[in-house]
């Protein structure tokens, strides 16, 4: 039994910590997220018996980093050692930056597509499923961008509303995908789904150590916990609400929406604001699912580009 189930309600015992003396075959093979940890350290398979602390030392990775990350994944254990080298941490959150935008992201896209592309072709929803996924995966690469640039301060912040994002992409599915009677696509969709969640929990590891460890270990002192919060409630939308909804999804601007309404600019963007929060819906794309379901819009009266 691996260590992760048979001590869960332990998080902060280190006495049932992976060790740098333990066999680091038993780590890869009894804890989901080892192989992830190790392929993100430049480590490789065929370690035979060798304990972590001869992998790491002979693939030049600092131990006491690699088992902080390994104990921070596998156990939630924020109890961070000191010893923590910086470089090899930034190489395995840059590593980490690689395998998100070369490959789980680019591989879950053309999942998505064979999923929900074939789906009925009367209805533009897959299409608008896919475009939330697009503006994801650019929020995701600016998201990168600044954090190999050293700007990690700057989104400190966004985190989960990043995270929310993919979320965001599985509600809208789940509540608004069409029906199909392919069994071919129903299995594809459900394997989609679960690699979208797999992501989204990947990648708030990937934020939480940034969080956590790094941030920490580069001021000296530990930063604000990383906070999970609940997705709020759908709440109805006002009348003024929905008309200004319905102005977004035609594409109008603030000014333009103001001008058909006879509103100020202000207060169209406080409604846009009510909007994302009741909804909790934050794109573009999602808003227009939303309008097209409840029958806010016309859907052949849209231009939509898929």
């Amino acid at each position: 039994m691996s260590k992760k189930s048979s001590t869960f309600a332990a998080d902060f015992d280190t006495t049932i910590m992976y060790k740098a003396t333990d066999k680091i075959c038993d780590l890869m093979a009894h804890e989901e997220d080892a192989i992830q940890i190790i392929s993100r350290f430049g480590l490789e398979m065929g370690v035979g018996d060798q304990t972590i602390e001869q992998v790491c030392e002979a693939h030049h990775v600092h131990t006491t980093t690699f088992l902080a990350v390994v104990n921070y994944k596998v156990f939630h254990q924020r109890a961070i050692p000191e010893e923590i080298d910086i470089p090899t941490l930034q190489r395995y959150l840059q590593n980490a930056h690689t395998y998100f935008l070369d490959f789980r992201l680019p591989r879950l896209r053309r999942a998505l597509v064979e999923a929900i592309i074939p789906a009925d072709p009367t209805t533009k929803i897959p299409g608008l499923i896919l475009r939330c996924y697009d503006e994801f995966v650019e929020e995701i690469r600016t998201h990168i961008e600044h954090e190999n640039a050293g700007l990690f301060e700057e989104h400190e912040h966004d985190d989960e509303r990043i995270t929310g994002k993919l979320t965001e992409i599985k509600n809208l599915i789940i509540k608004y995908f069409p029906g199909t009677s392919s069994r071919t696509i129903t299995y594809t969709l459900i394997s989609v789904m679960s690699d979208l969640w797999h992501t989204e929990q990947d990648f708030a590891d990937h934020c939480a150590i940034e969080d956590d460890i790094l941030r920490p270990a580069l001021s000296e002192e530990y930063a604000h916990s990383h906070r999970r919060h609940q997705m709020p409630q759908t709440e109805e939308l006002s009348d003024r609400e929905k008309d200004v909804l319905v102005q977004v999804v035609k594409g109008l601007s603030n000014k333009e929406i103001a001008d058909v309404l006879f509103i100020s600019t202000h207060t169209v963007i406080s409604h846009r604001k009510n909007i994302a929060r009741k909804l909790n819906i934050h794109s573009t794309a999602g808003l227009t699912i939303y309008a097209i379901v409840n029958k806010l819009v016309d859907l052949n009266s849209l231009e939509i580009c898929c």
